[in-house]
Parts: structure tokens; sequence; C-alpha cells
């Protein structure tokens, strides 16, 4: 009996097909890419008309493109967030590093973490005992003790904190130059290449933009040729840094594809918090007596319109990034996703994605994308933030945010900055719909009584699950200091550390 002929178009579409299962059955290697201070509104592809982005453009054209994506707003907290998978409500470092304060205000600071711990477990760790060779390049910003500082962890610690590879800082201060983004990308390019029969893991924390924001001097001159301002809003310097920045992927990408590992690579990209907007004059809370009402400006560096504010702010210029994902065989060229993310959601995602095992007695406080970037959909859950501190250089207090939907309701503790600028004491709760009113021009609390009840009750039921301190009033409040801030860890404090559930 003959065998009949598969047709020429169904044998290719099942070579095809079974070329697509076996890559996406197979362990992906994954370069993890988290930009610094990088705003929603950077790419060309989240509607950028400043700089084009072309590389980051084709990473969203051949893969997902998040609408909807959060971090932290500050660098330590979502760096440890990310690797740990947990909340920092629950792992308590929602402070950057190293300690600073405001310890005489009207609410009291709870205590945070000052150093992740060697024993914590961590996604490079859950990788590396999946059979995945992991390394790193760039900032730590976890650290500030022997094993590491806000420039880089340091190799010899490295095994630590589940990494094999750690690349040495780049010469000088990443301040200066490029901010060491040509150096981390040929690290990160070594790597790889040297890898590359193997499934890897690769975290490339870039210094860039963050300031001091610095550049190739001739993309800088191109920006100030075609109009750019030396300083200030949309300056050269920063949109050259962006560019340059995009050039670096675009080198990633190339790399990938010369050792023919695209179609078993997994490219994350990420920023750490939203952009600078504007940044607040700090000499009066540093150098004077910290009583001054009305904050006024320092700097301006990117807007990020159409979302509100920036940086360390709890409004969504501070938390909503962009971010891309591309997994070939997996997820589908050019996908737009508006559901809401969070950033504990990457280490379930990638252990998912590497078929590794979580931590044992190890809480992961976040979901799975992995049936989204499939095609599929998230439960409907709300989204949450701890942020119990002071830091008036982005007008920041304590408060807490949960979004749930379309809604996002944001609790003060006792005290806020307004949209002028003016400081306000009395505790207030603000409720926003993000889908009529993205950029959280109006406060409709008052207009949704029975809502914000709710949502502030699922708030607060959250911030318990994690055993987080809800910031009370401040036992060391002075009126002739209140928001003075201080480097140095006053007396009342010296013995008081973070714990889970509270201070000790």
């Amino acid at each position: 009996m003959r065998v009949p002929m598969w047709p020429g178009f169904l044998l290719a579409i099942l070579v095809l097909m079974t070329d697509r299962l076996s890559t996406a059955s197979e362990k992906p290697n994954i370069l993890f890419i988290l930009t610094d201070d990088q705003g929603w509104a950077t790419l060309s592809c989240y509607g950028s008309k400043r700089v084009p982005t072309p590389h980051l453009d084709t990473l969203a054209r051949e893969g997902v493109r998040f609408t909807d994506a959060y971090v932290m707003p500050q660098c330590t907290p979502t760096r440890a967030a990310l690797l740990t998978g947990q909340h920092t409500a629950r792992n308590g470092m929602w402070h950057v590093i190293p300690w600073y304060g405001t310890p005489w205000a009207p609410v009291r600071e709870p205590m945070f973490a000052e150093n992740l711990s060697r024993e914590t477990p961590n996604l490079p760790k859950s990788l590396r005992a999946a059979g995945y060779t992991t390394g790193t390049a760039g900032k730590w910003h976890l650290t500030t003790n022997a094993d590491g500082s806000y420039v880089a962890l340091k190799a010899e610690a490295a095994t630590h904190y589940g990494f094999d590879f750690c690349a040495p800082p780049g010469p000088g201060s990443p301040n200066d130059g490029d901010k060491h983004v040509d150096y981390l990308t040929d690290r990160a390019l070594a790597f790889i290449k040297a890898n590359a029969g193997r499934p890897w893991f690769f975290y490339l924390a870039h210094h860039t933009v963050h300031g001091r924001v610095s550049a190739p001097p001739a993309l800088i001159e191109k920006y100030l040729a075609a109009g750019a301002p030396a300083k200030g809003l949309h300056n050269a310097t920063y949109l050259a840094a962006l560019e340059h920045l995009d050039n670096s992927v675009g080198r990633l990408m190339a790399g990938i594809d010369e050792l023919k590992l695209r179609e078993r690579t997994l490219v994350v990209f990420l920023s750490d918090n939203g952009g600078v907007f504007r940044a607040n004059d700090m000499k009066p809370y540093l150098e004077g007596p910290g009583t001054a009402t009305q904050l006024k400006m320092d700097l301006e560096e990117f807007s990020n319109a159409p979302l509100r504010a920036g940086k360390g702010s709890p409004y969504e210029g501070g938390l909503r990034v962009p971010c891309l994902v591309r997994w070939p065989g997996v997820v589908t060229p050019g996908l737009v996703s508006a559901t809401p993310i969070h950033v504990v959601d990457w280490m379930p995602t990638l252990l998912e994605a590497a078929a590794a095992s979580a931590p044992e007695r190890h809480t992961l406080d976040g979901t799975s994308l992995v049936p989204l970037l499939r095609g599929g959909q998230l439960a409907p859950r709300a989204l949450f933030w701890h942020l119990p501190l002071y830091d008036l250089r982005w007008g920041a207090t304590p408060c807490a945010v949960v979004r749930d939907g379309e809604w996002k309701l944001i609790e003060y503790f006792g005290d806020r900055v307004d949209a002028k600028g003016l400081y306000r004491t009395g505790a207030k709760i603000e409720l926003f719909n993000l889908r009529r009113d993205p950029g959280e021009a109006l406060d409709i609390a008052d207009r949704e009584p029975a809502r914000v009840v709710a949502l502030k009750g699922r708030l607060r039921a959250w911030l318990a699950s994690c055993g987080a301190e809800i910031p009370g009033a401040n036992p060391n409040f002075d009126p002739t200091r209140s928001l003075k801030e201080v480097r140095v860890k006053p007396a009342h404090l010296q013995a008081q550390t973070f714990s889970p559930g509270g201070a000790r």
C-alpha cells in the first residue's frame, strides 16, 4: 500500500508547528534588561515623538508591549521585589539604601531592611538550581556592606546571591561618559557567547538614565543641532542617553541573532521606576530647619505625560513604566496587553518559563504571566504598593496604594504634598478612575464613598497579610524640624531594625 504524500504546504505547516512547539518546550535563555529611571513615555512605541527608539520598537513588534506594567517608584524597592518575588511590604526593602530618613515628621516611618540578606531565596538561585548558568552586570543597589554597593555586586559575593558570573564595575564613575552602557552591553554579550550551548539567565541592570545623566558627546551634539535645549526639560543629553540605550538593545539583539539563539531566548525589557519629570530643591530640608511647606522645583528632565508626576510618586508617572517581552514561539508578535502587571510577577513568570521550582517556604506574591504571554488572560486581581516613607525630593509622604481594575485608591496616612507642591497635614484618601482619567487629574473619592470603603478595606487587609506596619502618629514629632531629612540615625532609632511584622 502506498503512503499518501503530504501536500507541500501542509508539510511546511507541520514542520513549522513542530519547530515552534519544540522551541517553546525547551528551557529558554533569559535576558532581563532593567533600565534606571526610564519613564513610560520615553519610547516611540509608547507614543514618544522626541527620540527615535527603533530597536526597542522592533522588540515590541516582535513580542508584547504592556501598557500597564507597574514597579515600585524608586530603585532599591523595585530591585528587591524583582529578585525576591515579594512585595516590599513583606521583605522590608521599601526604602532606598543606604539609610536616610525624616525622623521628626508627623507620621512615623517604619523601619526598613537596609541590606538584602545572602540567605534570601531569589530568582537567580532558583534558576541556577534548575540548571541555568546565571550572570549579572551593572547596578546592584541592594546592599551597602562588603558584598556590594549602589554601583555593583562584588564578584566574590555573587554566588551568595545566585550568580555564577558578575561583571566588575566599569571604568571610572557610572555618572560619566555613557554611564557604562557600552561596557555593560559588552559584558552581557561576552557572557551570552560563552554560554551559548547551555540555558542561561543574564540580569543586565543599566545605570542610565539615572542622574547625573550622561551620554556620548556626538549624540548630544546631534540633539543640540536639532534644537533640544542644553539643560532643563527634554534636554539634549537626556535625549542622547535614550538613543544610546536603544542602540545598546540593538547590539544585544544582533548578538543573539549571530549566535542563532533568537528562537531560544526570552527577552524582558523593564524600567525600575518612572522617569524624573521634576525633582524638588532639597536645601530647605537638608541644610535648613526642615519647616518649609512650599516645595520648589530644582530640575526637570523628561515629562511622563499623559501620566501624572514621576519618580518617587504614588501617581502613575512614578509607578507605571515601559515593559516589552519577546519570546519566539510563545508570544504572538505585535501583541499589546492592557492587563495590569506588577514587578513581583516576574519571578513566578520566569520560574514557570524555565520549568524551575519556586523556593520552599518562600512566599511569592506575584502571579505567573505565562498564560498572558501565551495569549490568554489572568484572573482579575488587585495590585498593591506599600510606600510608608518621606522623600520630599519627589514630594513623597507615607501612603499605600491599591489598583483594582480601572480604580486606583491612594491612602495618605497623615500628610501629603498637593499638585501645586504645597505640603498639607492630615490624612487623606484619593480615588481615581484610570480608564477615564489616566492623568489622575480628578480625585473622585467624595463621589464614591462605598467604593472608597471597600478599596481601603482591601488595602488594609493586604498590609496586614504582609505583616507590614501601618504608619501612625510619630511620638518623636518635632514641629521645629518636622521635615528635616538626615543621613545618620538619631539616638532614638539606633537600636531599631526591621523585622517581618514591624520594627523591633
